[in-house]
């Protein structure tokens, strides 16, 4: 009985020892489940992070937003005289060339101003000229009509390329007509850069001007001067480049303090990007770095281009989301200035993101 009881003490023993094994150390029941096997892949696993992991794996280096804007910038075109516009010349997406008229004004005042400013320099000539002068006082004499004939020409010259380009604008002239006006033009203004050297030349030792002469001198001062004015009423444009916007219509004043320029004009044969770039990042970007562009517009699309200059100042964000919304203090950014490849159908003014390429580095 005793050797029956002393067997059992066993049995229940090894079963309660075989059952604590079971309950504290489950993880000998199969290991396998928490070891990667051989065949597994390692790209189903999450990836590791940490700063031992290689910057090339990134993609992008940075991201910035930018807007697109001319290397010419948006230029704005305002009247340099108050005058009634008479005539609107161009419209939106016109083409122009600088110098070329844009808007005509009338001013009857000016043009009477002109006139008489005219008149009274001829005559001026003719009652100086009842008065002979001799030796070095007459070779200044004949430089100074000639350089006087020589701005004349160059005033004619002007008006012969406005009425060539409003003929050729309204499709009433031809392109070789504008072209031979344009050479005319600048072949006056050759002809008087010469006369004014040879006045220098002459005036360097010739004696005091007479009263006569001097009332000459005054009189063409006036006649310069009236042409300026005259001048005013023609605005022209300042570079080659395209009309973007035009705020005015005939019959309307227009001042040189108004609140809106009357036209915009731009240079769109190439384009650059203006990026925000944060100061943490500016480290990773160096000029000639490549960047990839994107505009909400043309979400399928991405836009080659170029870093061509950082700034070399912090300032607070104008682009981005926070600062349209007045936060500006919080956000410093650098100006990254990048020059599309081939801009295609973006357009001036649009908002773009720039991606910055990891793979790309400029060479120093």
């Amino acid at each position: 009985m005793a050797k029956s009881l002393t067997v059992i003490a066993c049995v229940v023993s090894v079963a309660a020892v075989a059952t604590a094994v079971a309950v504290v150390s489950p993880d000998r029941l199969d290991l396998r489940g928490a070891i990667a096997q051989p065949g597994d892949k390692i790209a189903d696993r999450p990836a590791e992070k940490g700063p031992d992991k290689p910057s090339s794996e990134r993609r992008w280096l940075a991201v910035a937003p930018g807007r697109i804007e001319p290397p010419s910038g948006m230029i704005k075109v305002a009247a340099p005289a108050v005058g009634i516009v008479s005539k609107v010349l161009v419209k939106v997406n016109d083409t122009v060339f600088a110098g070329e008229p844009l808007i005509l004004l009338n001013d009857d005042e000016i043009q009477s101003r002109y006139a008489a400013a005219e008149a009274q320099a001829g005559m001026r000539k003719r009652l100086r000229d009842e008065q002979p002068a001799t030796g070095k006082a007459a070779d200044r004499r004949k430089a100074e009509d000639a350089v006087a004939d020589a701005e004349t020409a160059v005033f004619e010259a002007q008006m012969a390329v406005d009425r060539a380009a409003i003929t050729w604008r309204s499709g009433g002239g031809s392109n070789e007509a504008l072209t031979n006006a344009r050479s005319g033009l600048a072949r006056a203004q050759d002809e008087l850069g010469k006369r004014q050297a040879q006045l220098r030349a002459t005036t360097a030792d010739a004696p005091l001007p007479t009263p006569l002469e001097a009332q000459v001198a005054s009189a063409r001062g006036d006649l310069a001067f009236a042409r300026v004015n005259l001048e005013k009423l023609r605005i022209r444009a300042p570079i080659d480049g395209t009309v973007l916007q035009i705020n005015i219509n005939p019959g309307e004043l227009a001042t040189p303090n108004a609140l809106q320029p009357l036209l915009m004009i731009a240079n769109l044969m190439t384009l650059n990007v203006r990026a925000e770039l944060d100061e943490r990042d500016v480290s990773e970007i160096k000029v000639g770095q490549a960047a990839s562009i994107r505009a909400a517009a043309f979400p399928n699309k991405e836009f080659a281009g170029s870093v061509t200059s950082i700034a070399p100042l912090v300032e607070p964000s104008r682009i981005g989301a926070r600062a349209q919304q007045g936060n500006r203090s919080d956000i410093d950014a650098i100006e990254v200035l990048i020059k599309l490849q081939q801009p295609g159908p973006l357009t001036a003014g649009m908002k773009v993101d720039v991606y910055f390429n990891a793979d790309k580095q400029a060479s120093r």
